[in-house]
């Protein structure tokens, strides 16, 4: 019987390692200008925020503009094609917008990582070429009012 009662719990143990191969992500930014005129470039500073590391991890980034015209690139110059993935090799860094058009514009762009399921994090901003006293920045999705100081 003792045998027996042995047997069972060491059928019942799993030696296996449980290793958590995705973890939860956000890309936070400083506040941008919210309204940009044709030709202007804003920066967007971005960090990515990971809550756990995973050494295979793998984060892309891509973007879609629903509305206007313009430019997205990276810190290193490269222009960004619409829905095309690029690898996103550190964890600090600025995309810059350029303004191709005089009209409404809005830009998404998204951050994946490698995990299974697959793991989403999306950024919009919204511009427009209106200009006023008072200028609005935005971080993501949130809006801050701020003063334009004239020199």
């Amino acid at each position: 019987m003792l045998v027996a009662l042995a047997a069972a719990t060491l059928v019942s143990c799993d030696n296996g390692l449980d290793v958590q191969q995705g973890y939860p992500f956000t890309v936070e930014t400083m506040p941008v200008p919210k309204r940009i005129v044709k030709g202007e470039t804003v920066e967007i500073r971005c960090e990515l925020k990971r809550e756990g590391r995973f050494s295979d991890a793998r984060y892309t980034v891509r973007y879609f503009q629903p509305d206007g015209e313009g430019t997205l690139r990276m810190d290193d110059g490269m222009v960004l094609l619409p829905n095309d993935r690029y690898p996103l090799d550190r964890e600090v860094f600025r995309l810059y917008y350029t303004s191709g058009c005089e009209d409404q514009q809005n830009i998404d762009i998204y951050f994946e990582d490698n995990s299974e399921p697959v793991q989403l994090f999306r950024l919009t901003f919204s511009f427009n070429n209106e200009t006023e006293e008072d200028d609005v920045v935005t971080s993501g999705d949130e809006e801050l009012p701020v003063a334009i100081v004239s020199q």
